[in-house]
């Protein structure tokens, strides 16, 4: 017969070294918080841009963005950078770096619809500041996760 001495421990990451799913976990309360950030300053935003005039109103079919859809889609659109940034920090050697990249560049397309949906002036700036708004929060807040769980 073999004896076998345990001693209890287990093997875990390196001393100084998170463990992936800290990692992750960490990553999702701090995209989730810019998240909330988020939503809340593009909603603030085109709140007091209706106050001063701006109606939202995009002439491709006539209708008023509503204040609720600025929650609704920067809400999506920041968990898919908060699935990208996980994603990165899984496969990628340089995740925040990665990262910054991407979402300057995705960002940098969004703007396009704006420009493109023919709304007066007033319309078109204040969607496309709404957006950098959004960017603006998010992106440092993840990139900033990605290289405080990096090991």
């Amino acid at each position: 017969m073999h004896s076998r001495n345990d001693t209890g421990a287990v093997a875990g990451p390196a001393p100084g070294r998170t463990s992936h799913p800290h990692r992750l976990g960490g990553l999702a309360v701090t995209g989730l918080i810019a998240t909330v950030v988020a939503m809340a300053a593009t909603v603030l935003g085109a709140a007091l841009a209706q106050a001063v005039g701006v109606d939202f109103e995009v002439p491709d079919g006539g209708e008023t963005i509503p204040l609720s859809g600025f929650a609704v889609v920067t809400g999506f659109f920041s968990v898919v950078g908060i699935v990208l940034a996980a994603a990165l920090g899984r496969w990628s050697t340089r995740p925040a770096e990665r990262f910054v990249q991407a979402t300057v560049t995705l960002t940098a397309i969004s703007l396009v619809p704006p420009l493109l949906a023919r709304a007066d002036i007033a319309t078109t700036t204040t969607l496309v500041a709404l957006h950098l708004v959004a960017a603006a929060v998010m992106i440092p807040a993840l990139a900033w996760s990605l290289r405080s769980r990096t090991p």
